[in-house]
């Protein structure tokens, strides 16, 4: 039956088309950008990435149907230049461009050879509902399709050929949902919706990192610290409003420096640009002992007081027997003095709005979500209770219980907040809390087999929803085989109240009523919590004020197409500034 669609207006944010004989270089265009990364990537394939290191760097380099607008995470068109929605809000219809060439590889006989179909969209997504070798689901299954897109279950389970919510229909392709979601746009602008290449992939070379992005995959540099560095794509096929060619930056490189300190001291040094995060142990002496260099006309450096979409907490193992009784993991909520964490290690970089939900309550994003009501079920300190509630559970001063292994990623911050919430848990609680660290990848993976008691986590939202965040506990991302990993629902939390609020927030017909039902969710998810909700990351970031056009947001979403270097002239920078 054909549907009289509604269209979604094409809006592009400052790029457009232009054919590569058109292209001229903006006048400032050229060198290299130089951050930190604390981990290296655990995947270059984009369907398979859940984690924030490797999407900040495969978003250079592959793109997807649509993307965030980095100034106010909006979602705009990428390689569709439009698209529409069905009145029932199930049919998604993406109008795609004729002018995308993924990056140069053996595989392709042409340049041809190298232009974007709408066979290589329905590869992209057919491939990300398949099992992989290991008989795993992907995580853009996970969280984009096997729940959600009509046949991806029945496809992934070998009971059809095809996944029938795909259909390529001349130039456009078709996403059919099981039920409407409002929020599917901003899942489909997440990198592991990433186009890939079917000839790259059919020929056997998925991992070579080719996309369509405006930086390509160069080499990985192995030394003391490991270089991820990207060149600039020649063939982008996006120009900026004056038809400039994009991107301005000839390279990025990504250092992988885990170590705070030594990022800073790096940054000082001028070897990187930018600095996503300063070291708590130096923040007074960096914002006094250098105040010149923020207050000089033109500075020498900015810096960015960025409240992020960003939660840190521990979260249960629930296959543990211990804490499988709610008022042992009350117990322990209840013990954890947040306060004396945020102020004498965390030294104020924290978002302060109280420390209470999963959903970071931050109001510019999330306004009208019931923080009130969230905070009412939140655990403040209260070491009587909390010495009650053990007690009651059968360990009174912790005898009995054991002692708990709680796995981490090694890390400056990490490892000081993991000290101290040993500690008070033994003061309060009378229990032991052994701390084992890890690289990121070995903690990630050991979570995602249940492989401890205890595990410390940090989610970015995906997007802006507080399904981002609350969909780390819905049981039905969990594996139908428990000895499956779980890479999603890690705590492998079950509760079918949290569930039935969640799905009907999922597929409610306005932001308004989603968040209402979202809210509800985590009030129950509180009632019977499966995390210690530590704090809320607000973080102080630097930049030299030579690199320009740099967007922070509160995603720490990446754009660098039109970021560029130039010094300021004192006239050039007070003009700016009135």
């Amino acid at each position: 039956m054909i549907q009289k669609l509604i269209c979604i207006s094409l809006f592009v944010f400052g790029v457009y088309a232009c054919s590569s004989d058109d292209k001229k270089q903006f006048e400032h265009a050229g060198g290299s950008f130089k951050l930190c990364l604390d981990e290296e990537p655990t995947s270059y394939i984009p369907k398979d990435i859940i984690d924030n290191y490797s999407a900040m760097v495969v978003t250079q380099i592959a793109e997807g149907l649509v993307c965030f607008n980095p100034g106010d995470l909006s979602v705009q068109p990428r390689l569709a230049e439009k698209w529409s929605v069905s009145p029932d809000g199930r049919i998604y219809s993406f109008t795609l461009r004729k002018d995308v060439m993924f990056h140069p590889h053996k595989s392709f006989s042409s340049d041809e050879d190298r232009l974007m179909t709408p066979e290589d969209v329905l590869f992209s997504f057919q491939s990300a509902c398949k099992p992989n070798d290991k008989g795993m689901a992907s995580g853009a299954y996970v969280t984009l399709f096997g729940n959600q897109v009509q046949g991806a279950r029945a496809y992934y389970e070998g009971k059809s050929k095809s996944v029938s919510g795909f259909k390529v229909k001349g130039n456009v392709f078709e996403i059919t949902l099981e039920k409407a979601d409002p929020n599917y746009i901003n899942k489909l602008a997440q990198v592991n919706a990433a186009i890939v290449s079917k000839t790259i992939n059919k020929n056997g070379f998925s991992e070579d990192c080719i996309g369509t992005g405006p930086f390509k995959f160069a080499e990985i540099k192995e030394g003391e610290q490991k270089e991820i560095i990207l060149t600039k794509n020649e063939d982008y096929y996006l120009t900026d409003k004056k038809g400039n060619a994009l991107p301005y930056l000839d390279s990025v490189i990504f250092v992988v420096e885990p170590r705070k300190l030594e990022q800073l001291d790096r940054f000082e040094r001028g070897e990187t640009q930018f600095l996503g995060s300063l070291p708590t142990s130096r923040i007074t002496e960096m914002l006094e002992g250098r105040i010149k260099d923020f207050n000089s006309e033109p500075p020498l450096m900015v810096l960015y007081n960025n409240p992020l979409l960003t939660t840190n907490y521990y979260f249960f193992n629930m296959t543990e027997d211990r804490f499988k009784d709610p008022r042992v993991r009350k117990a322990f909520n209840y013990a954890i003095d947040r306060e004396r964490i945020t102020q004498d290690i965390l030294r104020g970089q924290y978002h302060e709005n109280g420390i209470y939900g999963i959903v970071p309550p931050i109001g510019t994003a999330f306004k009208g979500y019931d923080f009130k009501g969230v905070k009412e079920e939140g655990y403040s300190f209260n070491p009587e209770l909390a010495k009650k509630l053990l007690a009651e559970a059968g360990y009174p001063n912790g005898e009995g219980f054991g002692s708990v292994n709680l796995r981490i990623n090694i890390g400056d911050v990490n490892g000081a907040v993991a000290e101290e919430v040993s500690a008070q848990i033994r003061q309060v609680l009378g229990i032991n809390v052994n701390i084992d660290a890890s690289s990121f990848e070995q903690k990630d993976e050991d979570a995602d087999y249940a492989r401890g008691d205890m595990f410390r986590s940090a989610w970015i939202a995906d997007f802006s929803s507080p399904e981002t965040f609350l969909s780390n506990f819905y049981s039905g991302y969990l594996p139908t085989n428990p000895a499956d990993a779980s890479q999603l629902n890690q705590s492998r939390y079950k509760n079918p109240v949290f569930d039935k609020y969640f799905e009907m927030a999922r597929h409610a017909n306005s932001q308004r009523e989603q968040y209402k039902l979202f809210a509800e969710a985590e009030k129950e998810m509180l009632k019977d919590p499966p995390v210690i909700i530590l704090w809320y990351a607000n973080d102080f970031q630097l930049c030299y004020s030579r690199v320009r056009n740099l967007k922070i947001n509160p995603m720490n979403f990446l754009d660098l197409r039109e970021v560029y270097f130039k010094d300021w002239t004192k006239e050039e920078y007070l003009k700016s500034v009135q």
